[in-house]
């Protein structure tokens, strides 16, 4: 997903503030998602900055789903390997 320029503009505490999504690891993007949150929650911004909030947010929290089915993944593989 493409940030558009309100997105980028927006203040994360976060140490990986505008960085890219995709590069960010499991526990950059949850606690990234969790300060996205509680920013929307409390109300402070205006429309534009909650929607660029939200698009930051569904792309974070794809990231922490695909890094989940990724280990996932991994587990299963490991699993069946020690069971043959």
């Amino acid at each position: 997903m493409a940030e558009n320029s309100a997105t980028q503009n927006i203040e994360f505490k976060s140490a990986t503030q505008g960085a890219p999504v995709e590069e960010l690891s499991y526990e950059a993007a949850r606690e990234e998602l969790m300060q996205v949150v509680q920013r929307m929650e409390s109300g402070s911004s205006n429309l534009e900055e909650t929607i660029a909030l939200w698009e930051r947010g569904e792309a974070l929290a794809a990231r922490c789903e695909a890094w989940l089915d990724g280990a996932r993944t991994r587990l299963s593989a490991v699993q069946s390997e020690n069971q043959n």
